[in-house]
């Protein structure tokens, strides 16, 4: 008798884990396989970004929301940063790291090199798509153009900035970041080399530079922009057409130092005094910021002639932000063995003359290197 009471005791308790592990809670378990499986497939679908993050204002705070030019830059760290920006993820899958933290008017050469070295390493990786460069706006173009020549890869780079810091009325930095990453993550970007998103325009780094210093609209490319990114949609009108990433040269590998390239800008009255400094302090080129056409005031002439006797290369540029430089237009370039900048600004016309030195160019190739470049 107690055998059969214990026997449909133990068949009773069957029955009811055979039915919890049927009943709804079973359903809802199976269901969970597939909806996990789902989001992992989701999540592998989306493109890996990495941000690297440098300072500047798109990390800076003021002390009012009505403070849109009055802030201290390079203060929000890179987690903080990504962690305000939910809408990455939808996006992306978005990690970020801290290169530097600093205002990018202090950027130095080494500061180039750490940072060019970098997004080289990262873009070797199997496991990142794109990468995006968070930067102070002063000196964005000149880095977004150093990456341009030096880091070979086809791997979307996105150089972005911001106006205003996180904490004005209408701050850029948010939807800048956005852009940068809906770009850098894009197939169609791809090949394309790098680039600056700012006010919802895709510019490339060989062209774009900063042309007002207190309004969103600040960076535009004299030749136009290359698209523009709208609700996160890629809009392409144009493609580059100048060297740059896997067609350079230059290689970031294999650069551990540059050399010394200084700017002389002329104006009214200018003397030869700065000239005659930087030779004397070991500048290996100074590049000539003309008025006009590149041009070169009369008591400049032989100051730089002597300069260039003493092995160290002359560039004319202009100060005038718009058209290029005309090769033995304004001066006798093949009389003096000197060089034009064609439209490359002086600041850029600084960086692609250092990379060129490294390669122990001389004065044909260096002039090669600016109608390529």
């Amino acid at each position: 008798m107690q055998k059969q009471v214990f026997r449909q005791s133990l068949l009773a308790a069957t029955i009811a884990v055979l039915g919890v592990l049927s009943g709804p809670g079973a359903a809802l378990a199976q269901d969970a396989s597939p909806a996990a499986a789902q989001a992992a497939k989701a999540q592998a679908a989306k493109p890996n970004v990495v941000v690297l993050a440098t300072g500047g204002t798109i990390a800076g705070a003021g002390a009012s929301t009505v403070n849109s030019a009055t802030y201290t830059a390079a203060k929000v760290p890179v987690d903080k940063l990504l962690a305000g920006l939910p809408e990455l993820a939808q996006i992306a899958n978005v990690r970020g790291e801290q290169v530097f933290q600093i205002a990018s008017e202090s950027f130095t050469n080494d500061n180039l090199l750490t940072l060019a070295k970098r997004v080289s390493q990262l873009s070797k990786q199997p496991d990142v798509d794109g990468i995006v460069v968070t930067h102070g706006t002063d000196t964005l173009a000149e880095t977004a153009y150093f990456l341009s020549l030096t880091v070979h890869t086809d791997k979307p780079i996105a150089v972005v900035g911001s106006m205003r810091p996180g904490t004005a009325l209408s701050a850029d930095g948010a939807l800048n970041l956005v852009n940068a990453v809906s770009v850098a993550g894009s197939k169609d970007a791809r090949g394309k080399g790098v680039f600056v998103t700012m006010n919802d325009e895709i510019n490339t780094a060989r062209d774009v530079n900063k042309d007002i210093n207190i309004q969103t609209g600040a960076f535009t490319s004299q030749w136009g922009p290359l698209g523009m990114v709208v609700e996160g949609k890629n809009y392409w009108f144009r493609a580059p057409v100048k060297r740059h990433t896997m067609n350079s040269e230059f290689n970031i590998d294999n650069i551990d130092k540059l050399p010394q390239v200084d700017i002389v800008y002329a104006y009214g009255s200018v003397q030869p005094t700065a000239v005659n400094a930087l030779v004397d302090a070991g500048a290996k080129a100074i590049v000539h910021a003309g008025t006009g056409n590149g041009s070169v005031a009369d008591r400049m002439v032989k100051p730089l002639q002597d300069a260039r006797g003493k092995g160290v290369f002359v560039v004319r540029s202009s100060r005038v932000p718009y058209g290029f430089v005309l090769r033995n237009a304004e001066q006798p370039d093949d009389k003096y063995d000197w060089v034009v900048a064609h439209d490359m600004r002086p600041e850029k016309a600084r960086l692609l003359t250092m990379l060129a030195l490294t390669k122990g160019a001389n004065t044909k190739e260096l002039q090669r290197m600016f109608w390529e470049y």
